[in-house]
């Protein structure tokens, strides 16, 4: 019963959510440059998803965020649903990095492009170089913030290695990385299924790594430190 309610119920309210709050933020981006609209967008479609999908969530550590800040936020990645899990807890306009298949998906891709979103194509190192380079500028230049997953994938199991490049953009935009751990939401929805439960979901906030000390030749210790930060976060 739970899988039927899921596939002809829960399933086509978030495609029809996405279709219009997608199709919303594209005709916003025409009128609202900085993209401010768009977030909030963004934040209420999160929102949407994350009460469609009946999940019981809980946030712990949210006093460690200054909202004056820029901040780097990194974390696990288990799900599709944690990005909404994010977005709709963390109150700060940050643009995410994103893989580039995603940015072909109807009315999602359109508006991750049209908000000033990144993709990056993994298997293009130079052209990956160069947006980390962007979107550390962004930071300084907007004052926004940025979401990374550095697996760069899904994990089907243990927390996979993580890649350098959210730490490559913290300390050439010289802002903290705020580390985090998500629990549930694998599943909530699981890598290839449909079927989105209501189940409790969890996201603890670590404390903020200055890098403002730091120089590029350190993003190795500094992508190390970040996963075992993240790892314990997820024991706690």
């Amino acid at each position: 019963m739970s899988y039927l309610w899921s596939l002809l119920v829960k399933d086509p309210l978030i495609i029809l959510c996405t279709i219009f709050m997608g199709t919303l933020s594209v005709g916003t981006s025409f009128f609202d440059p900085l993209g401010h609209k768009q977030h909030a967008i963004a934040r209420a479609w999160a929102k949407m998803l994350m009460w469609l999908a009946g999940a019981k969530v809980t946030v712990r550590g949210m006093e460690r965020i200054d909202p004056g800040r820029n901040y780097v936020f990194i974390g696990n990645h288990l799900s599709l649903y944690d990005t909404p899990l994010v977005l709709s807890n963390i109150p700060q306009q940050f643009l995410f990095l994103v893989a580039a298949r995603y940015v072909k998906i109807p009315f999602l891709g359109t508006h991750l492009r049209r908000s000033g979103h990144f993709s990056v194509d993994a298997s293009d190192v130079r052209a990956s170089l160069k947006v980390m380079t962007e979107a550390a500028k962004r930071i300084n230049e907007r004052g926004l913030s940025v979401l990374l997953f550095p697996e760069g994938s899904r994990a089907r199991a243990e927390m996979g290695e993580f890649k350098e490049g959210a730490a490559y953009i913290a300390i050439k935009a010289g802002v903290p990385v705020v580390p985090f751990g998500i629990r549930g939401t694998r599943e909530l929805l699981a890598i290839g299924s449909w079927h989105v439960k209501g189940v409790p979901v969890e996201m603890i906030i670590g404390d903020p790594i200055p890098t403002a000390h730091l120089s590029i030749k350190d993003r190795e210790s500094l992508t190390g430190e970040m996963r075992a930060r993240v790892a314990a976060l997820l024991e706690t």
